[in-house]
C-alpha cells in the first residue's frame, strides 16, 4: 500500500477554496501554496490562518478574504518587473504575494501597529494616508485595494500608469463587486465587474457623489 502524506492545511485552502471556483492561474495558486499566512495575522489567529475569513488584525482593518484576493491576482495577471501598488496593505500579505509573482511592490499603510507587524514578516511598508496613494514610486502597473472600496481617490487614480489596472472590490448599494482593469478618465473603472463577493470594506473609501460606481 502507498501511503502519501495529509494535506497541510495550507495546500488544503489551494485545493478545497481556491481551485474548486475557478482559480486556474499556476502562478497564484504556487504562490498561495507557498506563502505561510500565519505568518502575517496575529498570534491569536494563526491556528484560523487558512480559513476562508476576512480576518481582523486591527480594529476596523480586516484582510480579504484568501479567495476573493486570488480571483483579483488571476484577473489582474501579475507579470514580474511590474509595478504594483497595494493600498491599505495592512500586515504586508497581500504584497508578500505580489512580489511571489514577481512584481515590484509598494506596500502603502496609515496604521503604525499594521505596519509593524508587516516588517516583522518580512515586508517593508511606506506609510502615509492611504486615500493619496504613494506618488514617489509611481507610476504603476497594478493597484491593488485591500478591502471593498466605493470610489478610486483620483490622487490614486493619477498614479496608475497608462494600460495599467486597478484590482479592487466595489461597493454598489451595499453589494461587492469584484473587478480588475483600467480606468476611464474621470477614475471609474472601464471595465466590467466579473463577480459578487463578500470582503470588508476599508475605511475611508465610501464612494462620493462625484466618484459613484
Amino acid at each position: 500500500m502507498i501511503r502519501t502524506a495529509p494535506l497541510t492545511p495550507r495546500q488544503t485552502m489551494v485545493d478545497s477554496q481556491l481551485k474548486t471556483v475557478g482559480v486556474t492561474d499556476a502562478a497564484v495558486l504556487t504562490a498561495f501554496a507557498e506563502l505561510p499566512r500565519e505568518a502575517y495575522l496575529p498570534p491569536a489567529l494563526a491556528t484560523l490562518a487558512y480559513a476562508d475569513a476576512a480576518h481582523q488584525v486591527a480594529p476596523g482593518r480586516r484582510l480579504l478574504p484568501p479567495l476573493v484576493l486570488a480571483l483579483l491576482l488571476q484577473h489582474a495577471a501579475v507579470q514580474p518587473g511590474e509595478r504594483a501598488l497595494v493600498v491599505g496593505s495592512a500586515t504586508g500579505l497581500s504584497a508578500a504575494l505580489l512580489a511571489r509573482l514577481g512584481a515590484r511592490v509598494t506596500a502603502l499603510e496609515s496604521d503604525a501597529a499594521l505596519i509593524a507587524m508587516a516588517e516583522a514578516a518580512g515586508v517593508a511598508s511606506v506609510a502615509g494616508p492611504l486615500a493619496e496613494g504613494w506618488a514617489a514610486n509611481a507610476p504603476y502597473d497594478v493597484i491593488l485595494f485591500e478591502g471593498a472600496i466605493g470610489a478610486v481617490p483620483p490622487a490614486i487614480a493619477a498614479q496608475l500608469a497608462p494600460g495599467g489596472r486597478i484590482a479592487a472590490v466595489l461597493r454598489e448599494a451595499g453589494v461587492g463587486r469584484a473587478v480588475v482593469g483600467p480606468l476611464r478618465a474621470d477614475g471609474t473603472p472601464a471595465a466590467l465587474p466579473f463577480l459578487d463577493v463578500s470582503a470588508p470594506d476599508l475605511p475611508g473609501f465610501a464612494a462620493s457623489r462625484a466618484f459613484a460606481f
